[in-house]
């Protein structure tokens, strides 16, 4: 399975651990973090680094960095995770092996502000949809924002994600938007 995945203007390829720099700008960056996660620091960041590049499933379920087919500047992260439901972590116990995890897998990504409002996020979403339904087993994808986040949402939504209203996830209510392969296909048929 081919775990480099191209747009016209972007390369996402797995996480791994030369992507610390990146990582740390993002993850110490509180507008970047502000509606994901409380404030981390730096060695928080070079701790989690070991997990964060985890992969199972053949690779097709961990986190992939963003980068710039034009410049090669990593632009931020995407990823295919198990949503967590009553914590507010993800369980990193789960991307193990060689089976996807039980339970709801969740798309989500992070830009570096320098990234944000060019499409980027709508682009590398996009793709990481159709690697899901295209190259995987998944049958669905799901994903939740922090309600403030209209950004997102919008995002999600240009990605071709359904809005299904308010659910639980995070441990918390917060919007939710899911995509079936089955729905996937009917939007991606070519006409004729």
């Amino acid at each position: 399975m081919e775990l480099n995945l191209t747009t016209d203007r972007l390369l996402l390829r797995p996480l791994d651990l030369s992507d610390l720099d990146m990582e740390l700008e993002l993850l110490t960056d509180h507008m970047v973090t502000r509606y994901v996660c409380e404030d981390v620091t730096a060695d928080q960041v070079r701790q989690w680094m070991p997990i964060l590049v985890t992969r199972c499933a053949g690779g097709c379920i961990g986190m992939w960095c963003v980068i710039d087919r034009a410049t090669d500047e990593k632009l931020g992260h995407a990823l295919l995770l198990p949503i967590p439901i009553e914590t507010t972590e993800t369980d990193w116990s789960l991307v193990t092996g060689d089976a996807i995890p039980a339970g709801e897998i969740e798309i989500g990504y992070l830009f570096k502000q320098s990234a944000w409002g060019k499409g980027y996020a709508t682009e590398a979403c996009t793709r990481l949809l159709r690697f899901g339904f295209e190259d995987t087993p998944l049958e669905e994808i799901v994903a939740v924002t922090d309600p403030r986040n209209v950004a997102s949402q919008n995002v999600l939504l240009k990605s071709g994600m359904i809005d299904e209203g308010l659910r639980h996830a995070y441990a918390s209510q917060c919007p939710g938007f899911r995509l079936t392969r089955q729905q996937w296909v009917e939007a991606n048929r070519s006409p004729g």
